[in-house]
């Protein structure tokens, strides 16, 4: 049973982990085309630091983690890594959030290492938008990548999309249609508000009710069901018969701040509690200054109490993250 509950009642159990700030791409809604100022590798917590504060979570009462980035395998020794996170007593489930590029290289020795699942970011199947979104040419090592890790057991693979209203939303139906074929988790995403080259435009979100009428405008969708939590925010469906599913994650339009369960741990040390929040909780000071574990776990439960009710994407007070996403933390 875990330890960490916030002031409203929430229990939290999932922690996403980010390895590094470094990414092999530059996709638009991320970063600027000239990358961002990357933090040296002083700065940055090392394997041990990030193993330590998985464990005092896991002893709280933490279950499930995700390793993040920028782009996590683009960091050296990321293997080994995950194979120390699969051994920590209480972590029942453990994935990965990558753009697929280096995903074929890695998925067999990840699986070996104990990761669950896997994560892939793809938000176009053109070769000339995917080239214009990410900046590089990469679409078919992403698409390989996706069949290497169905192969190695990372399952269910999960295809997550950020739609973006006149860039992409074109390709809503195609991007349902891999269910029909590939036993992919296709996750239909709302454009979020962070610090990007062209700024954030509203006019550009999508609803994701919209998202989803627009695909059962063609054809019908059955629910999923699923055991409560197990499919955090998305509201899972799938085609008859079909042995994949598609899902509608509303962070911005129907937020589900409610049922978070989640914290955050930048990769260079901070703890957030919301995403669309620039509170941050400093943890590397004392995992460096010799304070004991006594004192990081107090840190961690102080994070937990003073995370907010609920974002606040549309209110007039909401402010747009000054971090991009690879900074945070996908």
């Amino acid at each position: 049973m875990t330890k960490l509950v916030d002031s409203y009642k929430r229990k939290i159990e999932y922690m996403r982990i980010s390895v590094t700030d470094r990414c092999n791409l530059r996709c638009v809604y991320c970063m600027p085309s000239e990358g961002i100022d990357l933090a040296g590798p002083e700065k940055i917590l090392r394997y041990e630091e990030l193993l330590r504060i998985a464990r005092i979570g896991a002893a709280n009462g933490i279950s499930r983690i995700r390793v993040t980035g920028g782009e996590p395998l683009v960091r050296k020794g990321i293997v080994g890594f995950i194979r120390d996170l699969a051994a920590i007593d209480g972590i029942e489930d453990l994935s990965l959030t990558t753009n697929g590029v280096l995903l074929g290289e890695y998925a067999k020795e990840l699986k070996e290492a104990g990761l669950n699942r896997i994560n892939v970011s793809l938000d176009s199947l053109s070769h000339e938008r995917f080239k214009k979104l990410t900046r590089g040419d990469k679409l078919d090592t992403v698409l390989a990548g996706l069949d290497a890790a169905e192969a190695a057991g990372l399952t269910p693979v999960k295809v997550n999309m950020v739609v973006i209203k006149g860039f992409n939303d074109d390709e809503i139906i195609d991007f349902a249609n891999i269910s029909k074929t590939k036993p992919y988790h296709i996750r239909f995403i709302e454009y979020m508000p962070f610090n990007t080259e062209e700024g954030w435009q509203k006019e550009k979100c999508i609803s994701a009710r919209e998202i989803q009428e627009r695909i059962t405008s063609t054809e019908k969708l059955v629910p999923v069901e699923s055991k409560a939590g197990a499919s955090g925010p998305a509201r899972r469906f799938r085609f008859d018969g079909a042995p994949g599913e598609v899902g509608f994650i509303s962070p911005v339009t129907e937020h589900f701040c409610g049922a978070c369960n989640r914290i955050r741990l930048t990769a260079d040390g901070k703890i957030r509690t919301c995403l669309f929040s620039d509170t941050e909780i400093d943890v590397k000071k004392s995992l460096r200054d010799g304070s004991d574990d006594k004192c990081i776990e107090d840190l961690l439960f102080y994070a937990v109490k003073v995370k907010p009710m609920k974002h606040q994407i549309n209110e007039e007070v909401f402010k747009k993250c000054t971090k991009t996403m690879s900074l945070i933390g996908g």
